[in-house]
């Protein structure tokens, strides 16, 4: 029998259904799109098998998420959020936020979706200004598009069409331009990262998510 808390505040329900470990970051997982349980695996690394297929029952149960096969020509299982999985979004944001101040200790790299999230948390308008732009990001070979127009942020996994610019690279390297001194140039030289299109653009588009100052007693 599943362990709960005996307490009828919205926040000790919700943690009935998400609180358990792996959960909210297999929804972290899913919030850019569908993804086969190998995907997840990889994204993931540190879950068991056991462990993930656990978490992806009880929240399949819970209505987080769902599962669906994908037509001709892979007819493959894959799994997604339902409407209250996505509704998860801002509270995922707002933790990630919180938690992208405390200190980092962590020795692994970002998956591709956590690195997306980073860039949602720490995104600032301000810098964007009066910004248009559409860049693709080629990450570990997963495609992504990135918006920024209004001072506003998106980012999806899609196919790119009609962008400014595309930056390739592994998520350690594009984390590293984002979040460190590195610049282009370097990571170029180095063969860490591939421009196409508007150079000007891609180099804009890396300065607008400031890394966050960190807060507490380590800070």
């Amino acid at each position: 029998m599943a362990r709960t808390y005996d307490d009828p505040c919205g926040l000790a329900r919700a943690l009935n259904l998400v609180g358990d470990r792996w959960a909210l970051l297999v929804v972290r997982e899913l919030l850019l799109g569908p993804k086969r349980f190998s995907d997840l695996r990889r994204g993931l690394p540190g879950a068991s098998q056991s462990m993930l297929t656990q978490r992806l029952t009880e929240l399949e149960h819970a209505g987080v998420l769902g599962r669906r096969q994908l037509g001709p020509p892979t007819s493959t299982w894959v799994y997604e959020l339902t409407e209250s999985g996505h509704a998860l979004a801002p509270a995922l944001l707002e933790l990630a936020r919180w938690g992208s101040r405390t200190p980092l200790t962590s020795t692994v790299e970002m998956s591709v979706d956590a690195l997306a999230l980073a860039l949602r948390t720490t995104f600032d308008a301000a810098a964007a200004g009066d910004l248009r732009a559409r860049c693709s990001l080629v990450v570990d070979g997963d495609r992504l598009v990135a918006t920024v127009e209004d001072g506003r942020f998106g980012i999806v996994r899609a196919e790119a069409d009609a962008v400014d610019a595309e930056l390739e690279s592994s998520a350690a390297a594009l984390r590293a331009l984002v979040f460190t001194d590195e610049d282009v140039a370097t990571a170029e030289a180095a063969g860490r990262v591939t421009v196409r299109g508007c150079r000007v653009v891609a180099a804009r588009f890396l300065t607008l998510f400031p890394r966050p100052t960190p807060t507490g007693p380590h800070a």
